[in-house]
């Protein structure tokens, strides 16, 4: 969901890790016991500071505000449970005709108690409503969802927190403003903070799944097999918060809402989703924290997502 050069700016190497992950009172975030009924509660939760915040809009540190609220606590379990039955229900309703999932075996070997990066190939708006969908109908294990978004729609008008509420139980969190085709520079300062948050994310907190897409935008090729290239924000993210990374590949779904529907009863293309095995990433995470290796993360990253897609030609061919 993150377009192209969202994080562009913020590639460079971070000055010091322990400093990244510091709350907005200065202490450094201190761990807590998991616990064993439900999603370990996060750790000290990063605040942005003045500074940050002064870059916004009224309205947007208004909707920050909103949805950073419901991305914590006893809010963020309800809204997860909200996505868990009419969210992924409807999409089920929707898709049940269609959807093909490949792998789902990957994604539950992995260790349930630390943040899972889920980095898949980008072609609709509904790439990440589907794989939830898979993950809420088809694994028992707790998960609570966040998808990083460009804030100028949800976050700039009260249309954009609508469609956050009822499409993404405000799970399109944290928001980026300075990136994209018309580039705002002065709330780079603001993204910062939402780079360090997701970091945060993506280091702590049983349950947490973060979608991430590396292309940064959607590739609109009619060739489902074609990728754009990777941007360097998955490998600055994965190089600070070293988190489990699954590839996904996603292939079938279309951006117009009601043919999507509509094609699960009139003969719509099927929707296949594989999910790969999780990546060693253990060789990047011993280089250097340079630009350089971020580029080679993410074009790994996506020659594993590309590896997915070889795997889905192969099953089409065959039927």
């Amino acid at each position: 969901m993150l377009r192209r050069s969202l994080l562009e700016d913020l590639s460079q190497p971070s000055t010091g890790k322990p400093e990244a992950f510091r709350t907005s009172g200065g202490e450094a975030a201190s761990k807590r016991p998991p616990e064993a009924s439900q999603p370990r509660t996060e750790f000290e939760i990063l605040e942005p500071g003045l500074e940050e915040l002064a870059v916004l809009s009224s309205f947007e540190r208004f909707a920050f505000s909103v949805t950073h609220r419901m991305n914590q606590g006893g809010w963020k379990r309800f809204w997860t449970w909200c996505q868990s039955v009419f969210g992924a229900g409807w999409i089920q309703i929707s898709t049940y005709n269609l959807m093909r999932v490949y792998g789902l075996e990957n994604i539950e070997a992995v260790d349930h108690d630390r943040p899972i990066l889920l980095v898949a190939n980008h072609r609709s708006f509904f790439d990440l409503f589907t794989v939830s969908t898979v993950l809420f109908r088809r694994t028992s294990w707790p998960k609570r969802l966040f998808f990083p978004v460009r804030g100028r729609f949800f976050y700039q008008s009260l249309a954009g927190m609508f469609v956050n509420l009822v499409m993404g139980w405000w799970s399109m969190y944290p928001p980026f403003f300075s990136g994209g085709d018309k580039p705002i520079p002065e709330k780079r300062e603001f993204d910062k903070y939402s780079f360090r948050r997701l970091s945060q994310l993506c280091r702590e907190g049983a349950g947490n799944l973060i979608g991430f897409h590396p292309e940064g935008t959607r590739n609109k090729s009619e060739d489902p097999y074609s990728y754009l290239r990777p941007q360097p924000g998955v490998g600055k993210l994965i190089k600070d918060a070293n988190p489990q990374v699954v590839p996904i590949f996603i292939a079938g779904l279309g951006n117009k809402l009601a043919k999507q529907v509509l094609g699960n009863w009139f003969g719509g293309e099927p929707i296949r989703i594989h999910f790969g095995k999780q990546l060693d990433l253990s060789e990047f995470m011993a280089k250097k924290d340079h630009v350089r290796t971020y580029k080679e993360i993410g074009e790994f990253v996506m020659s594993k997502i590309a590896e997915l897609g070889e795997e889905d030609k192969r099953v089409m061919s065959n039927e």
